[in-house]
């Protein structure tokens, strides 16, 4: 097979939430669409990735997938078999994972299933997730290196059949600009020193530590930017209140474009304790130039180094937390020098065309193994 050869893609998610996961789904997609493959997503009508796709030039669609149950089964085992000509499936939740994998594996001429692993919750050591991942699987995927030695040593996922590729970003979109400019553009305080943290509301993204943290600095100067929306919001807000924090800590909500808010920052911090590859909001935030401060879960540490290009702090430790803040604000001069160093490392490591070139070349690399 030359290089210059079209693939069908197909990519399987069962989950109807919106994160980081979501987007480089279709961040991929379209990728690989501009380089001339044909890519289609299958994912349930009521998820917001379906409902989303049609914006990103991509094509969705809708099938019964949420659920480990026969009929949602069925349901892709008869449009798998209905198109005839694809390539690759990529799978990334559990769900939609053991789905394809058992629908394939009762077809005739299995397609090859590429599997994206894109947190660190452990995966069990039981005899069918070793089939799922080992044998299922004809290649998977990690968004670290950590979460791939953990399949490696614990569900014997081979590693010439296995890589980290994290997800990649748009360096240049993602570009340094000037922090008062952009407050005014969004109508924030120009003169404030602003903490900022771009995630889902949910309880492992440590949006509660961060709280409870800026509090510790007890600085009238500083404000805290949440940008997101997600189950933990009315918690948040509760905790806000609860804090005295409220004229100081701004929700904006879901953002299409966070460029403007991540460059409307001093300062981001993504205290996570739990599910994390390697956070795109904190690559985006290196590219960028912030100073960061999060922990080393997952994989973080891939491409946060501590003292390098951030500032590590140990997971669910407000104290550590307002420590390492307070040393980034009270030391612009140290702030400064994470900051540029964090957007050069992610200008040459972290682009979404090193993503594309190494996904693309997986799928390449199981297509040409199947027809062998």
């Amino acid at each position: 097979m030359s290089d210059s050869t079209s693939l069908h893609i197909v990519h399987t998610e069962s989950s109807c939430g919106w994160g980081g996961q979501e987007i480089r789904i279709l961040e991929e997609a379209r990728g690989m669409q501009a380089r001339g493959h044909r890519v289609s997503i299958v994912c349930p009508g009521e998820s917001k990735l379906y409902q989303r796709a049609d914006a990103w030039g991509v094509r969705a669609i809708a099938l019964p997938i949420r659920k480990k149950r026969l009929p949602c089964l069925m349901a892709l085992r008869h449009w798998l078999a209905a198109q005839g000509d694809i390539d690759v499936i990529n799978s990334h939740s559990s769900t939609d994972s053991w789905l394809a994998a058992i629908a394939t594996y009762t077809m005739r001429g299995r397609t090859p299933i590429v599997r994206t692993r894109h947190i660190s919750a452990p995966v069990t050591s039981s005899a069918p997730n070793r089939w799922l991942y080992a044998r299922a699987a004809k290649f998977v995927v990690t968004t670290g290196e950590r979460l791939r030695s953990e399949l490696i040593n614990n569900l014997g996922v081979r590693p010439d059949a296995s890589a980290s590729i994290a997800t990649g970003i748009d360096t240049t979109r993602f570009v340094p600009s000037d922090a008062v400019d952009a407050r005014r553009a969004l109508g924030l305080e120009e003169n404030a020193r602003w903490i900022g943290i771009v995630a889902t509301l949910r309880s492992w993204k440590g949006h509660r530590f961060l709280l409870d943290a800026v509090k510790m600095l007890n600085d009238p100067d500083v404000r805290l930017a949440i940008v997101g929306d997600g189950p933990q919001r009315r918690a948040l807000e509760d905790r806000v209140r609860e804090l005295g924090l409220t004229e100081r800590v701004h929700f904006a909500g879901n953002q299409i474009d966070v460029v403007p808010w991540l460059q409307a920052m001093d300062i981001f911090a993504l205290p996570s304790y739990a599910n994390e590859g390697v956070s795109q909001a904190v690559m985006q935030a290196m590219a960028v130039g912030l100073p960061i401060v999060t922990t080393a879960v997952g994989s973080m540490t891939d491409v946060v180094h501590d003292r390098e290009t951030g500032l590590i702090v140990p997971p669910q430790d407000a104290i550590r937390l307002s420590e390492a803040l307070r040393r980034l604000l009270n030391d612009p001069a140290l702030a400064g020098r994470l900051g540029q160093q964090a957007h050069l490392y992610a200008v040459e490591h972290c682009g979404i065309d090193h993503m594309l070139d190494r996904m693309e070349a997986v799928f390449r690399h199981v297509v040409s193994e199947s027809r062998a």
